[in-house]
């Protein structure tokens, strides 16, 4: 069964900065389900509370493709 996250949902349907940060973790070597997990792990370091997700919510794409882009390396 596929199912969407809720949390991949705004509005008015996908969040379009998930696009650019699944590109970033994929080509970092993720899989699918290892995208899914890292974006709902909680990361106390992040500027909001919660996961990656949550910090893409509020507005802070560009932190969360940072730290994407060192999980590469």
């Amino acid at each position: 069964v596929l199912a969407v996250p809720a949390g991949f949902l705004g509005e008015s349907g996908p969040l379009p900065e998930l696009k650019g940060t699944f590109t970033v973790l994929a080509d970092g070597g993720m899989n699918e389900e290892e995208i899914v997990r890292w974006l709902h792990t909680p990361d106390a370091t992040l500027p909001v509370p919660g996961a990656p997700i949550d910090a893409i919510h509020a507005g802070f794409k560009t932190e969360v493709r940072r730290r994407a882009m060192e999980e590469a390396f």
